[in-house]
C-alpha cells in the first residue's frame, strides 16, 4: 500500500507539473479586423465606411476618452462634382476617433472651408493657383481648447501657409487664429507638414516643418498665442538632403521620450505614392541640432538613418507602398505607436491607415512593428515559443534611381518597379538552437528582456525585440520580432508556422 501511494503521489506530481508547464505557442486563427481594399466604398456618399480607408498624413492623439486622428483629404477616386451633389463636403481636413486603436469611425471634415487669409496669400503668389484643400495637419492641446495646424500649398511650389485654428472640443467646431509661417518662391523653405513640441524644461513651444524645398526648419511659437514667437521669422535648419529637388525629403514629426531624455525627428525620404520611408534622428534638445545613427549631423546632405518603414511584401498579400508621413504618440499605458499611410499595391492608388507598435532598442532608437496593429494582448514567451518557420524582411532603403519632379514621381510612373519593394524571405528556428532558409547559422533568446539574436552566416543581428501581434496576410495571431542591423536597416519578423 505505502508503494502504490508513493506511486500515486508521484503520478500526481508530475500532472501538477505538466499542467503548470504550457504548451509551446503556435500561431492561431485570427480575422482581420477590415478588408485592405475599400474600392467597393469609394463612391462619397459612403464616407462613413471610410473608418480606416483614405488616410493620408496622419496626426493621432489620445484627448479625452477618444483617440483623434486629423488628416489630410486626399481621396481615392474623389469625385467633387459627385461630392457637391451629395452634400459631401471635401478639402477641409478629415477627422476619425476610436477608443482601441482598431475600430475607427470617421467623423466628417473639420472647417467648414479653407481659411481665406490662406487662399490669398496662396493663390495671390502663384498665379491664381493652388489652395484647393488642407494638407498634413496636427493637433495639440493647450489648457482647455485643442489647436489644429494646418497648412494650405500650391503644389510643386514653396508657395505655402501654415495656420491654426482653435476649438473647445476635439470635434470642433474650429475657428481661425492666424498664420505661424507663410513662404514663397523667394523663401530657401516650403511652409508645409508642421509637428509641435513642448520643451518640458522649459516650457517652450518649437514648431519642426518643411518639404524637399530648402529642406526642414525648426521656430519657435508663443505657447499663449500658438503662433510664431517672433512675427515672420522661419527659423533654422534642421534636416536636408544633397538634392531636394529629386531627392524628396519632407514631413517631420518630433516626438520626446521623458525616459531617455531624447528628442526623436521622424522624416520621410522619396516619392510619397512609391518609395516614400520613414527615417528617423535624435538630439539632446528639441530645437536639434539632430544626428543619425552614425552620428551623423541630419542638417548636412547625407543620406541617413535608421530606416523604421519602406514599401515591403509578406506573402499572400500584393504588398505595401508609400508607408511613410507619420505621427507618433503614446496611449495612457505608456505604450508608443506610429500611424502612416499606406498604399496598396500594385497600382497603390488606395489609401489604408497603418498603425503600428513602437518600441525602443537598447540603444535608444525606436523601431516598428512589422504588423499593423489589430488589438493583440500583449504576452511573454519563451525559446520553445520561437522555434518554428518564420518570414522575414529587411528593410533597406530603394535602390533605383527615379526621374522626379518637386520631389515625387512623373506622371504614370505610380507603381512599384523591380527592386523597389522589400520581400520577405523564409528562415526555420530549431529548438537546438540553429537556423536555417537563405542563410545558415545560430539563434539565441534572452526571456527576461525577451530579445532575440540572430547569427545570419557572418552576420549578428543582435537584440531583436520579440512581442505578440497579429498576422494580417495569413490572419492570425502569433509572435514578431523588430530590430534594427549593424547598418541602422529595420529587420522584421513573425512566425508563420
Amino acid at each position: 500500500m505505502r508503494n502504490l501511494r508513493h506511486i500515486i503521489a508521484a503520478l500526481g506530481s508530475i500532472v501538477v507539473a505538466t499542467a503548470c508547464t504550457p504548451p509551446a505557442f503556435t500561431p492561431t486563427a485570427s480575422p482581420n479586423p477590415w478588408q485592405d481594399d475599400y474600392s467597393s466604398l469609394a463612391p462619397m456618399e459612403n464616407y462613413r465606411s471610410w473608418g480606416t480607408f483614405n488616410v493620408h498624413d496622419p496626426s493621432c492623439k489620445k484627448l479625452g476618452e477618444y483617440y483623434y486622428m486629423y488628416s489630410t483629404d486626399a481621396i481615392f477616386a474623389e469625385n467633387r462634382q459627385e461630392a457637391a451633389e451629395k452634400g459631401v463636403p471635401l478639402g477641409y481636413i478629415q477627422m476619425r476617433r476610436s477608443k482601441d486603436l482598431v475600430n475607427w469611425e470617421f467623423l466628417g471634415w473639420a472647417l467648414p472651408e479653407i481659411p481665406q487669409e490662406a487662399v490669398a496669400w496662396v493663390q495671390s503668389h502663384a498665379g491664381g493657383q493652388g489652395a484647393t484643400n488642407m494638407w498634413a495637419p496636427y493637433i495639440i492641446p493647450y489648457q482647455n481648447k485643442y489647436r489644429l495646424y494646418y497648412c494650405v500649398s500650391a503644389f510643386g511650389r514653396k508657395t505655402s501657409y501654415i495656420g491654426m485654428a482653435e476649438a473647445a472640443s476635439p470635434e470642433g467646431p474650429w475657428t481661425q487664429v492666424g498664420c505661424v509661417v507663410k513662404t514663397d518662391d523667394t523663401t530657401p523653405m516650403n511652409a508645409i507638414d508642421p509637428s509641435v513640441i513642448i520643451d518640458p524644461a522649459n516650457g517652450k513651444w518649437w514648431m519642426h516643418y518643411g518639404s524637399f524645398f530648402g529642406g526642414l526648419y525648426c521656430v519657435e511659437l508663443n505657447p499663449e498665442t500658438g503662433l510664431a514667437a517672433v512675427e515672420g521669422d522661419l527659423g533654422h535648419l534642421t534636416a536636408r538632403r544633397a538634392n531636394y529637388r529629386k531627392d524628396n525629403l519632407e514631413a517631420p514629426e518630433i516626438v520626446y521620450n521623458p525616459d531617455l531624455k531624447q528628442y526623436y525627428l521622424f522624416t520621410s525620404y522619396d516619392p510619397l505614392m512609391t518609395t516614400y520611408n520613414v527615417r528617423v534622428s535624435r538630439s539632446l534638445k528639441a530645437e536639434g541640432p539632430f544626428t543619425d545613427f552614425f552620428g551623423k549631423a541630419v542638417a548636412d546632405t547625407t543620406n541617413n538613418f535608421p530606416i523604421l518603414t519602406a514599401p515591403y511584401r509578406f506573402a499572400n498579400h500584393p504588398g505595401w507602398a508609400g508607408t511613410a508621413h507619420c505621427s507618433v504618440f503614446t496611449t495612457d499605458d505608456g505604450r508608443y505607436f506610429m500611424a502612416h499611410q499606406g498604399r496598396l499595391s500594385p497600382q497603390n492608388q488606395l489609401m489604408d491607415l497603418h498603425l503600428r507598435q513602437l518600441f525602443f532598442t537598447e540603444d535608444g532608437w525606436p523601431v516598428v512593428s512589422p504588423e499593423r496593429y489589430a488589438g493583440s494582448a500583449p504576452r511573454q514567451f519563451t525559446n520553445a515559443d520561437l522555434a518554428g518557420e518564420w518570414e522575414i524582411v529587411r528593410v533597406t532603403e530603394p535602390s533605383l534611381e527615379r526621374g522626379l519632379e518637386a520631389g515625387q514621381i512623373l506622371w504614370g510612373e505610380g507603381e512599384l518597379k523591380d527592386g523597389e519593394c522589400n520581400v520577405s524571405t523564409m528562415l526555420t528556428l530549431d529548438k537546438a538552437g540553429t537556423l536555417s532558409g537563405e542563410k545558415a547559422g545560430t539563434w539565441n533568446f534572452i526571456e527576461s528582456k525577451q530579445l532575440l539574436s540572430l547569427k545570419l552566416g557572418e552576420e549578428d543581428v543582435n537584440n531583436l525585440i520579440i512581442f505578440a501581434g497579429h498576422d494580417w496576410e495569413n490572419e492570425t495571431e502569433t509572435v514578431l520580432f523588430t530590430g534594427l542591423d549593424s547598418r541602422g536597416r529595420s529587420v522584421w519578423g513573425k512566425r508563420v508556422k
